[in-house]
């Protein structure tokens, strides 16, 4: 969650500053060629005069404004009138409201794991059939958006109750181009380009990388976005879900191969700003500054779209700072895997007004208007990405839209003791020296004890 919500805040960093609530709609219609206007007369079609849809969720501030701005067209298109509410404490609300028979129409969640748990015990509506088909066809690696969304319900069927809307991405790696460009590095295509390049670097005389763990009480974090993104580039998608769920285990073969990849880069003191030593005691907001040093103490950063708020200020993305995909590997044909995180929409008190909203944020107007003031991704097959508010974010949006396989952060999704514990002091102590099977069988067995 801790991640999720950096993401979130950040996001909206790439755009040119906030957005107040409107109470009309912030784009004229048909007077800007950027946005898919024809969705948003379709929606016309569709008449809830005196129905009143009730959503609640997590966002608040600018992030509630710019949701707003969004309804702003569901309401003026349809005659419905949408009640917001956002909350700093939803994810306790939500369930307190969903026991006790008072759920809004339609909320919003920050992750799955929690939607899972409410359709679970029968408190969600499953989504209409052709929604899911939708889903499938029309979001880049459908599939996986699909495969997030359904859960078992109380029945103990899989039945689809998720439509992901607003996504955030952690497959990313900073670099300075000036750095790149003096000393004659292209932006690796590949893992076994990017490997090339580390190496490469520390021959020119440099060091590659900017790593650090540390964040507080949440220090080791940033290593396991390393190692859920390295499990999706070294084994097949239903291998990471499987892991997730511990339906393997965490001292499987495969899971120490993704720690031991990360250890490639990691523990190898002529890789690292600092040496592999510094790498769990250095602070995750300090470590990109190295790039930004002249000469560069280090060339590359891998992580999530929020860290450019830790940048040298007055740092131009585009120009002072740009990335790249964090690459797959050419030889292992598991295509472009990309991992992030998401907001969820689904129905918890069923009514015309709810079915019609979730089929509102299938019209590309409903993410185009966010596209265009601040940090909203979408997968959306159909949106213009010229509707994206700045170079930054459209190159983002893209590298969602070539995504072959889409998964969710892993740590986010295990158990708060597996995720948000052993998993994150697992990675200290193996960036510390520990060796890579001792560490993942000492979480396996924090796993095993909650059982």
């Amino acid at each position: 969650m801790l991640k999720s919500l950096m993401l979130g805040a950040a996001v909206a960093a790439l755009a040119a500053g906030s957005v107040q609530a409107a109470d009309h709609l912030k784009f004229a219609p048909g007077e800007d060629a950027r946005f898919t206007w024809s969705s948003y007369d379709e929606l016309k079609k569709i008449d809830l005069k005196g129905e009143t849809v009730t959503v609640s969720g997590p966002w608040l501030g600018a992030d509630k404004d710019l949701f707003e701005s969004v309804i702003h067209y569901f309401e003026e298109a349809t005659g419905a009138k949408v009640e917001y509410a956002g909350s700093d404490s939803f994810e306790q609300q939500i369930v307190i409201d969903t026991g006790a028979g008072s759920a809004p129409n339609v909320a919003v969640f920050p992750q799955p794991g929690l939607a899972a748990d409410l359709a679970s015990k029968g408190y969600l509506v499953p989504l209409h059939d052709d929604t899911k088909a939708w889903v499938k066809d029309n979001y880049a690696a459908g599939q996986s958006w699909v495969d997030l969304g359904t859960y078992k319900g109380k029945d103990g069927a899989d039945g689809y109750y998720g439509f992901f809307y607003k996504v955030d991405l952690k497959s990313l790696v900073w670099f300075v181009p000036e750095n790149f460009e003096d000393a004659g590095y292209e932006v690796p295509e590949s893992m076994e380009d990017l490997k090339a390049l580390t190496e490469q670097i520390v021959v020119d005389g440099g060091t590659p990388w900017c790593i650090g763990l540390g964040s507080g009480g949440a220090t080791g974090w940033p290593a396991t976005d390393w190692v859920e993104d390295l499990m999706l580039r070294t084994q097949a998608p239903d291998v990471y879900d499987k892991w997730v769920s511990n339906e393997i285990k965490f001292d499987d073969p495969a899971v120490v191969g993704a720690v031991e990849e990360f250890g490639w880069f990691a523990r190898n003191d002529a890789f690292v700003d600092g040496g592999a030593g510094a790498v769990a005691t250095t602070d995750f907001r300090d470590s990109p500054k190295g790039m930004f040093t002249s000469p560069p103490k280090c060339y590359m950063h891998r992580q999530a779209s929020f860290i450019p708020s830790f940048f040298p200020e007055g740092t131009k993305l585009g120009q002072d700072a740009d990335f790249f995909y964090f690459p797959a590997y050419a030889s292992k044909d598991l295509g472009k895997p990309v991992l992030g995180a998401g907001t969820l929409f689904a129905i918890t008190k069923e009514s015309k007004g709810a079915h019609a909203f979730i089929d509102f944020l299938k019209s590309p107007i409903a993410h185009e208007v966010w596209m265009a003031q601040a940090g909203l991704l979408t997968p959306h097959k159909g949106v213009n990405t010229e509707a994206y508010a700045n170079e930054a974010l459209k190159k983002q949006g893209e590298i969602l839209l070539n995504a072959t396989t889409f998964r969710f952060d892993g740590s986010d999704l295990m158990p708060g003791k597996i995720g948000a514990g052993s998993f994150w002091t697992g990675m200290v102590d193996y960036a510390g020296g520990k060796d890579a099977k001792e560490v993942t069988s000492e979480i396996q067995k924090t796993w095993d004890a909650l059982k």
